[in-house]
């Protein structure tokens, strides 16, 4: 059952920001790639130039280069010696264990949320969930599809385990990318209708179908991807960014 109580310890609440990593200016830079990736609006294999980046947000290449390094490192770009940086095209086999790992990890996730036992998460997922469903009846695409990966960032927060954070954010984003090359990006592979099943079960203190529902939701993503490769296609940074 889950109840109206503190968090444990008395600890200070942070914000979804600071617990991400996102809450220093500095970081700005890299939260709007990391956002243009999540709504779709960088597409794999996208060549993101230093010079022009360090134009279109009006700071040094060096700057530029300490993003690209820290997206590198997380999976998202991919550095190619003497070409540059590029959005990460994650390739079929590495689309299997991105799945696998989130099947290790989400329904773990669920558990340790249920059992902190408190209202006040539920309420936030509800929350969270009827701005995906308003964004769907608004027919706001991009908003669908950063909402419907935020949904399991989410999770992760609430559970407050920095470690598992920063895993969930990579293994979400890198999701983002091979739904773009395996799937159609104007038809959301994360069903609004089964992360409310999920909030329920969670309700109901039935862990078990709950981490069974993210399991067969996890399922249900994966099952959508056709392999199919998009065209190249030029992206304007400036339009992106600007």
């Amino acid at each position: 059952m889950f109840s109206e109580k503190d968090p444990a310890g008395g600890r200070k609440v942070r914000s979804t920001e600071q617990i991400l990593g996102t809450a220093d200016k500095l970081d700005a830079i890299y939260e709007r790639i990391f956002t243009a990736v999540m709504e779709h609006r960088l597409i794999p294999g996208t060549r993101l130039v230093e010079e022009k980046l360090a134009g279109v947000f009006k700071v040094n290449r060096t700057r530029i280069r300490e993003v690209l390094a820290r997206l590198a490192y997380e999976g998202i770009v991919t550095t190619i010696p003497h070409r540059g940086a590029f959005v990460a095209s994650p390739s079929v086999e590495e689309a299997r264990h991105v799945f696998q790992a989130r099947r290790i990890l989400e329904p773990a996730l669920i558990r340790s949320l249920a059992a902190r036992g408190d209202k006040k998460d539920l309420k936030r997922l509800d929350a969270h969930v009827a701005r995906e469903r308003a964004a769907r009846e608004s027919g706001d695409k991009r908003a669908v599809i950063r909402l419907s990966g935020e949904f399991h960032l989410l999770i992760a927060e609430m559970v407050a385990s920095p470690p598992l954070i920063k895993l969930m954010r990579e293994l979400a984003s890198i999701t983002c990318l091979i739904i773009l090359l395996y799937d159609s990006p104007n038809v959301p592979a994360c069903p609004n209708h089964e992360h409310t099943d999920i909030i329920m079960a969670m309700e109901r203190g039935e862990m078990d179908r709950a981490s069974e529902l993210m399991l067969s939701h996890l399922d249900h993503i994966e099952a959508t991807l056709d392999l199919s490769l998009p065209e190249n296609t030029d992206v304007d940074l400036d339009a992106i960014f600007g």
